[in-house]
Formats: structure tokens, sequence, C-alpha cells
């Protein structure tokens, strides 16, 4: 091709563009005039129930839908006896919650009998399966609708310990076009319905979600227990600090070689047997003084781990070593935390002197918890953190790195909230039922192996993307304040236009879900099972499932570029859009974005890898201080003497020949800064961005990546801010946060991974063999 067809093929494609616009508008225009009939149609049905002599046939036939779909619309036309009806009104009330079935059994119930014993007609928001897909003005997504992360959702530790206090808490590390929603049927109660039990029910030729068995969700309760849920907690609010926090005397120890960075400095010290009492004696000896020992490398909680069940036993035994000279600390003072921190990997220990528990505390802590040293030493790790206090000093004057990221970014949050406007006088803190709604129906990072037959047995390659810095992408818009509740027949009541931007809103929805016939594609929303997945993303088309979700992810299944789904709305939440989150993001983004440059520019080999590291810190800073907004329920640890009577509702976890260490649930703490809120909203939208996520020049859509833009059968695995294909995808990297990297490619074929255990031993070649292609280059 010359240059001069190259120059008008360009022209063509103008040309093309221009008249492709112009067909788009005039789709959206038909659809929108669509969506209006069908609207005026389903109110007339609902209006014709009032008539006592109505039918359901005949209103079927003048109204050419199908009488389950006039049923489903006015449920006082179901043609069912009333006998029928109450004699399994009598069944359900009897077992409220039906037991699941697997994919392969038929649905039971009346035909097209959808939630008949709800205790309000749920709205339906539901598009033709025969819509094609148009761009409407109406639903140009902002940034909010898809979201981003990294499972900020994974915990990092699970608090124990030896001694009956509370505990750390655990850090709980959320398309090319689209269409119109259509408006929801209006639904009428009447005045002499009444209320039956909610009970989970399919729609005719569905099958609900089996595998594990369906786990219940807690729902919005009725009468004045329900308010609960729209109040916030009387005299807790997020304030800005009026203290300074005071920095703590650290070093880094690698205990494989026993290097110790002091300062400036780099001394050798025996650790002896490496117990936790050798380790403090030996460093307090070269470092007097000493606050927090960050271990850079070896690991010293392993020690003898073969001898131990779990991990996590062999890690509860290291950090309770007996020692003459150390004891477990019990806390004092405005930021000390007692008792020790289990987790496989990044542990926390707690010390003070045997002769005074209560004195000067030591911790010693993982490096992993702020970033994976690869190899660094501990000179280069000492840098990182001074490189890293640096960046965020330029932004926040009073920055103060405390033991974890999680700690560290929550107390930079607090510095941002503002000081003039209507959050003043600080963020309230949601009812604690409210928070146990959020904390229960609130799912964290996906993550999900997608099996054959939905992908091949032996994969032609396995090619993974990474998000750069996912959850930075959506920290500028949050819910505030208490929010409102939106009942079925509320969210019926709405216009088409309320309805979008109550979706498009911070919000959080009660709904059931059927995936769409001919659907083809990986799962859109997270169905809850019991089990360790806690979560499974149903694809089977006709599958049916209740669950929660946010808007971002409701609104991607209803308007996503493949085909909609049908979506029930049984109810929500949905509250006041603010940016509490929108200073600090920003914040942090500047300080990683000059960090990630140093590490591509500075001259020098250990201080580019340093500014890497520092970088990670700072995603690190921001992923686990969103997961501390969550405020889990607490966990407090203690010991009991062997053979004493333990406390009541405790889990054991392990016991030596003195004592029984356990760890039982404590309730929600009355903590200022627990805004599990801000974290679902940011999960729903990671969730959703996995699966479609924009790129913007300006205001403009340039571009779309995600699963849902990958050829159907070639997604092979969801890991939270990242997913692994079969074949590389054409999605642009510009570097900024979101952006999907190509982090690992393994050349086929390739043996499909039965576990995430083989998938992770995969993705690490596929990425040794992407560096080494790049070395090769």
């Amino acid at each position: 091709m010359d240059r001069q067809t190259y120059t008008a093929e360009l022209a063509g494609l103008r040309e093309l563009r221009t008249a492709i616009t112009a067909a788009e508008k005039m789709v959206a225009a038909a659809r929108k005039e669509l969506d209006k009939l069908n609207g005026q149609r389903a109110r007339r049905v609902a209006g014709l129930a009032g008539y006592e002599g109505a039918q359901a046939s005949a209103v079927a036939k003048a109204s050419g839908l199908s009488v389950g779909d006039v049923v489903r619309i006015a449920p006082l036309l179901d043609p069912t006896p009333a006998a029928v009806r109450a004699a399994k009104s009598d069944d359900r009330a009897a077992a409220p919650v039906q037991a699941p079935v697997s994919q392969g059994e038929s649905a039971v119930g009346p035909v097209g009998a959808v939630a008949p014993a709800l205790t309000r007609p749920a709205a339906v928001v539901e598009l033709p399966a025969s819509a094609a897909p148009v761009t409407p003005a109406a639903l140009i997504e902002s940034d909010a609708d898809v979201g981003d992360p990294a499972w900020a959702g994974q915990p990092v530790a699970e608090p124990a310990g030896t001694v009956g206090r509370e505990t750390e808490p655990g850090v709980q590390a959320a398309s090319a076009s689209a269409t119109t929603l259509a408006p929801a049927a209006a639904a009428s109660v009447p005045a002499h319905a009444a209320p039956a039990a909610p009970v989970a029910s399919v729609a005719a030729g569905a099958r609900p979600v089996g595998e594990s068995g369906l786990r219940e969700l807690p729902t919005l309760p009725e009468g004045p227990a329900g308010t609960r849920f729209e109040a916030v907690t009387t005299g807790l609010v997020s304030k800005r600090p009026n203290f300074m926090q005071q920095a703590r005397a650290t070093v880094f120890l690698d205990a494989a070689t026993g290097d110790l960075a002091v300062r400036d400095r780099v001394v050798r010290v025996d650790l002896g047997a490496r117990t936790p009492g050798e380790i403090l004696d030996a460093v307090l000896a070269a470092a007097p003084g000493t606050e927090r020992i960050y271990i850079t490398a070896g690991a010293p909680w392993h020690d003898g781990a073969e001898r131990y069940s779990t991990l996590k036993d062999a890690v509860t035994a290291w950090l309770n070593t007996p020692s003459e000279r150390w004891t477990t600390a019990v806390g004092s003072g405005r930021d000390k935390l007692a008792g020790h921190f289990v987790h496989q990997r990044q542990p926390v220990g707690r010390y003070a002197p045997a002769a005074s528990p209560e004195g000067p505390m030591t911790e010693i802590r993982s490096m992993g918890e702020w970033f994976d040293p690869d190899g660094a030493d501990v000179v280069t790790c000492r840098q990182a953190f001074a490189l890293l206090w640096q960046a965020l000093r330029r932004h926040w004057d009073d920055a103060v790195l405390m033991g974890s990221p999680s700690q560290t970014g929550r107390d930079l949050w607090s510095r941002t909230i503002p000081t003039t406007g209507k959050w003043a006088g600080g963020y309230p803190v949601l009812s604690e039922e409210l928070r146990g709604l959020l904390h229960a129906t609130g799912g964290q990072g996906r993550t999900e192996l997608i099996l054959p037959p939905r992908v091949p047995e032996q994969l032609p390659a396995l090619v993974e993307y990474d998000r750069t810095f996912a959850y930075a992408k959506h920290l500028w818009k949050s819910p505030v304040g208490a929010p409102r509740r939106i009942t079925a027949a509320a969210f019926a009541a709405m216009t088409e236009a309320e309805q979008v931007k109550a979706l498009m809103s911070c919000s959080h929805w009660n709904v059931r879900v059927s995936v769409p016939a001919g659907w083809n594609h990986v799962g859109l929303l997270p169905a809850p099972v019991t089990g360790d997945r806690a979560w499974i993303y149903p694809s089977q088309p006709g599958t049916t499932f209740t669950t929660w979700a946010g808007g971002a992810e409701i609104h991607l299944a209803l308007s996503n570029h493949i085909a909609p789904w049908r979506i029930e709305v049984l109810g929500g939440l949905l509250f006041e859009d603010g940016k509490p989150l929108d200073e600090w993001g920003k914040r942090l983004k500047a300080a990683w974005a000059d960090l990630t440059n140093l590490s591509k520019l500075h001259g020098d080999e250990r201080q580019r890898q340093a500014a890497y590291l520092a970088s990670r810190a700072v995603r690190s800073v921001l992923l686990f201080g969103l997961g501390g907004f969550a405020q889990r329920p607490r966990l407090v640890s203690g010991t009991t003497p062997l053979g004493e009577a333990l406390p009541a509702g405790v889990e054991i976890l392990g016991q030596d020949d003195a004592v029984v260490t356990w760890q039982r649930q404590a309730g929600f703490s009355r903590d200022p800064y627990a805004h599990p809120e801000w974290a679902a909203y940011v999960w729903s939208g990671a969730r959703a961005a996995l699966l479609d996520m924009k790129y913007r020049q300006g205001k403009e859509v340039i571009g779309h990546a995600g699963a849902l833009h990958a050829r159907p059968g070639t997604v092979v695995y969801f890991g939270t801010d990242g997913i692994a294909l079969t074949e590389r995808q054409p999605w642009p990297y510009r570097g900024e946060p979101g952006d999907y990297l190509l982090k690992g490619h393994l050349t086929g074929p390739v043996e499909h991974p039965v576990s995430q255990e083989q998938y992770l031993k995969l993705r690490g070649l596929g990425r040794a063999h992407l560096a080494q292609m790049g070395a090769d280059r």
C-alpha cells in the first residue's frame, strides 16, 4: 500500500464513521421510542389488574405478551387457583429458604411465577432480547461506572495472640456500545395482600444456582427494624486528627544473613536460633531504643514449620516462643496495640520486657506487608522507606510511616478530611446494622479459575494482564451519609431517567438475576455460595440467583454490548454522591507517579530499585488503607491455661504444654474510621472494570478493555485486578492507573491448571518467560 492509497482509505474511514454515527443516532432514537412504548404497555397492563373480571390470557393476547409476563407485571392476574396459591404459601412459610438444586434440574412452580411470596412485587428492569446494542447519550458512563481494584479484599492477617486483648484489625484487603434501560413495570400491591416470607424462586425455564449450595444473604427488614438500615451511629464521626503521629525508631534485618540496617550503617548480628527473644536481644544490643524491626528476608517464623499441621500453627508457635527476658506486650498509649497478629507470611509480634509488660514495646514485622523485597538487601529496603516518606511528605507535611500500610493509609486519609463545606465536621459512621449488611453482602475482589469445557483442556497460550495501581482509578466518587432505602415498588414507580440515575449513583442493590438465553461469555454478577469461595459468577444461560451488587455491576449487566441480563430489583440503598476519598487518592497517585518515574530515570541502579519498591509501598498504602475502611467484626484473641474452661464461642488456634491459644469474634467496635460503604463501592467498581474498562481522552471514550472484550472461551482466570487469557489483546498501555499491563506470556500448548495453586505456578513461569523475551530483544 502506497501513501496515496493510505490517505484515500483514511478519508473513506472518516465518511464511514460519519454514516455510522448517524445510524447509531437513528437507532438510539428508535430504541428510546420503543422503551417508552414498552413502559406505557406495562403501566396499562398493571392498570387492568384493577378490573375485577380481568383475565391474564385476554390481557396477554391484547398486549402481545405471554401470560407469564403479564403475571410478573400484575400479580393479581395470576390464574393459579387461590387454593393452590394458599397451599404453596403455607409450604413456603414453613421453609422460607428453598434448597438449591443442580443446574440440570428443572425449575419448579407455576409457569412464569417469579418470587410471588415477596413482601412487595419486584420491580423488573429488563431489555428485550432482540434489542440492538446502541450508545445513547443518556448512558454515557462516567469513570465511576466501572470500578477497578486489586483484591484489597484479601485479608492481610488474621489476628490471634496470647493475651485477652483486642488485636490489630485484619486488613480486608470492589463497552463499545450500550443499551438503554427499559422502564420498570409498574406493579401495585393490593391493600388486602398479606406479606409472606421471602422465598428463593425461579422463572419458568430457568435454573437456580446449585454448585456448593446457596448461601442466604440478609435482606432489609420492614417496619421499625428497617429504619436502622437508613441511619448513622450516634456520636461516631470520622474527624480530622488534632495531633501529630510519632515516628518510631525502625531498623531493617535480613534474618538469613544477620545484616542489620541501622540509620546509615550496616552491622552483622548473631541471631542464635532466631527465636523472637534472641532477635530482640541481638537487635537492641546493636541499636538501643529500636521500636520496630522489619524482617526483609529469612522468615524466621517458618522455622520448624514441618512439625505443625498448618503454617498458621507454626507462626503462632514461633510468636509465642517462651523467653525469660521478653513477654507479649499488653499495649499502652494512643497507637500501641496489644498482642500478636498471626498471619502465615506477614505476622506481627509485639513484645515488652518481661519485667515491665506495659513498658516500651518493640515490634517484629515482615517487610512483605509493604512490598515484596524480591532479593533486595537491607540497605535498599531502608532506602525505599526513605524515598516513600519523602514522596508522601511532598503531599502531606505531617506524613508519618506507621507500622503497616493499612494504618498509614487511614491516618493519611484522616488528614484530608475537609475543614470547610458540608462535611467539615467529619463523615458520619453508618449504623452497626448497616455495616453488618455491607460486610455480609459487599464482596471483594473477583478470584475465579474458569475450567473446561468453558475453556480448552490444552491452552494455546497463557497471557496475563494486570491493572496498574487499579484502585486509584476509582476513588473520585464515593457514598456519603445515611442512605435512602429504595423498595421494589419505589423503584418500579421511578421514571426511566430516575432508574438510570439511581443505578449510576453510589448504590447497593438486592436483585434477582437471570442469565440470558444464548449467553456464551463469563459471568457478570456474584452469586453467594457456601464454602471457602463465598462467591461464584454464574454464566450458564437460564441460571437465576438472588444477590447483592453495586450499581456499577448492575449497570454493566444491563448495558453490556453483548446482551442485557434480566435484573429484578428487590430493594436497595441509594447514597448521596460525595468525594471523601478523592483528595486522598489524588495525593497518593501523585506520590506513586513520582516514584515510578524515579524508578525509570535515576542513574543509580540501587536507587532505581528502591524507588520501584517505594512505588509498590504506595500501592499497598492505598490498597490496604481502603480495605481498612471495611472494618470487619473484631477478632479478639487470648490464652487460657491448659485444663481450664475456655470462654464461650472461641475458636482454638493451637496449644502447647501450658496454654490454649484462641480467638473469637467480638462484633463491631466503635471505630470512627469504619466506612464499609466506601470499600464496597470501590470493590464493586473494580469487579466491573475486570469486565469492561473504558479508555478516555478527556470525556470521549476512545477504547475498551476487559474480559468482555476478549473472545468467548479465551478467559482462564480472574485475579482481583488482573485476568489471564489464551491470547494477547490489543489493549493500549499508557502507564496510567487502571490500564491493563501485559505481565506474563507462556507459549502453549499449556495444560489447563486445575487449581489456583497450579495457575499461580504457571503465572510465575509466564512472567519469567515474558521478562526473558524482553531481555532477548
